[in-house]
């Protein structure tokens, strides 16, 4: 079963709603299908529909406007796009057949251009069961996925988990922060599932003396003072980290510091770094047992302690290089969201003539904050090659549904002047 706001979904319906799309010749069992569903419920009808007769699927986001949706499909070579409708648009009658199912993801992109990643329905399997039998503390809550079902995170880690958990997962398909509450406060013992910046509103939102039975956060890392807050505001706080590629990598059922990722899981092997003075980048190989399988390159840079714990520090990409000095963006970050007022904040590189590299940032506060009064702020808490170069607040800083920041994107838009300051934009 399935609850969706407030609806509660049985078996039956999402049997029934596949056996019709079989019968009226929708779905082949070899076939690549892109699927974009305003409602959840249809989406998932497709969805199980499409699993359960072995062909391949591509979700996709439910906000994507039809000609961007087309792209996504093309390029992740399937043959039909069903869009709001059982009436497929055909794109591409001569697409090749997989021979084994699987789930299609679009990367994030977060490094550049979004790529196809495709895993086979055995290796979803495979993590599903992995994770239910190392991740036992969620056993007696109840999932609520405040996340787009269409990404792994929310659709592997929220919903199949959970059913193969025998658990019902509830969907919550608004991010009104106050309405999630109130869905919060009628379930039992829930465990939400949502974004970083989702958590972090919502944490500010909870009245004193109130807690959120469990929280868990994926997809970025968070700034030590979302993370603060977060934690605070509830009484247990789990973690997972992963890629498009190979799906949970590490999950951390007892988060005490924001850039500890958690225990490998069983049915993967990692190699990283030895400590933050020699952080390396996290690599995965898919077979833990006869350490063979392609290795996975994240590039995240991390570290793996003694007792286990993978320890994420940066993507390798994201670091900034001045004059040789290497800074990494958290550290910046998380000294400019202590300064009082200060909400969100991303630094990212710039082009220097003479250091090559430095430090832009972007910033957005409950009140306006002279750019001298931010930079004398970083000057008392950061190293001189820390300090940003270049400060701009603005309204909002732009992260992705997922919660995540593509600092090469947000360089790209400063650079081309798309940001405008918080006092033009009002």
């Amino acid at each position: 079963m399935i609850r969706i706001d407030d609806r509660l979904y049985e078996r039956a319906y999402f049997e029934e709603a596949a056996a019709r799309s079989v019968d009226a010749g929708l779905i082949d069992g070899r076939g690549r299908y892109a699927v974009c569903f305003a409602e959840t419920a249809d989406w998932l009808s497709l969805f199980f529909a499409i699993r359960k007769e072995g062909a391949s699927v591509l979700p996709i986001h439910p906000g994507t406007p039809l000609p961007a949706a087309r792209k996504l499909a093309v390029r992740a070579g399937c043959e039909r796009l069903f869009y709001n409708s059982l009436t497929p648009e055909i794109l591409q009658p001569d697409a090749p057949s997989d021979g084994e199912g699987q789930l299609l993801q679009m990367s994030s992109g977060t490094t550049g251009a979004p790529k196809c990643v495709a895993r086979s329905w055995s290796e979803i399997d495979r993590e599903v069961e992995s994770y239910v039998r190392t991740f036992r503390e969620p056993e007696e809550m109840t999932p609520v996925i405040a996340c787009p079902t269409t990404h792994s995170y929310g659709l592997i880690c929220g919903i199949l988990v959970a059913l193969k958990r025998g658990q019902t997962p509830v969907i919550v398909n608004t991010a009104n922060p106050k309405y999630l509450l109130g869905k919060l406060r009628e379930v039992e013992r829930p465990l939400l599932y949502s974004s970083p910046a989702v958590l972090h509103t919502l944490a500010r939102l909870m009245p004193a003396g109130e807690q959120i039975h469990a929280v868990m956060t994926s997809g970025t890392l968070l700034p030590d003072p979302w993370f603060s807050r977060i934690r605070a505001a509830s009484r247990f706080m789990f973690q997972q980290y992963g890629c498009s590629e190979s799906g949970c990598i590490a999950i951390n059922p007892d988060v005490a510091a924001a850039g500890d990722m958690g225990l490998v899981l069983p049915h993967l092997r990692a190699t990283a770094g030895r400590n933050l003075e020699h952080a390396g980048e996290i690599v995965v190989a898919a077979d833990a047992e006869s350490g063979t399988g392609a290795a996975i390159h994240t590039r995240d840079l991390g570290y793996l302690r003694g007792d286990g714990m993978l320890v994420f520090v940066s993507r390798m990409d994201d670091m900034i290089n001045v004059s040789g000095l290497n800074v990494y963006p958290k550290d910046v970050e998380d000294a400019v969201m202590a300064m009082p007022g200060v909400t969100d904040a991303v630094a990212f590189r710039k082009s220097d003539p003479f250091a090559g590299e430095r430090v832009g940032l972007l910033f957005s506060a409950d009140e306006t904050i002279a750019p001298q009064a931010l930079r004398s702020w970083c000057i008392g808490n950061l190293a001189g090659h820390q300090v940003p170069m270049e400060i701009l607040q603005v309204k909002v800083v732009p992260r992705q549904a997922n919660g995540k920041i593509s600092r090469r994107e947000v360089a790209a838009r400063h650079a081309a002047r798309e940001f405008l300051p918080v006092e033009a934009a009002e």
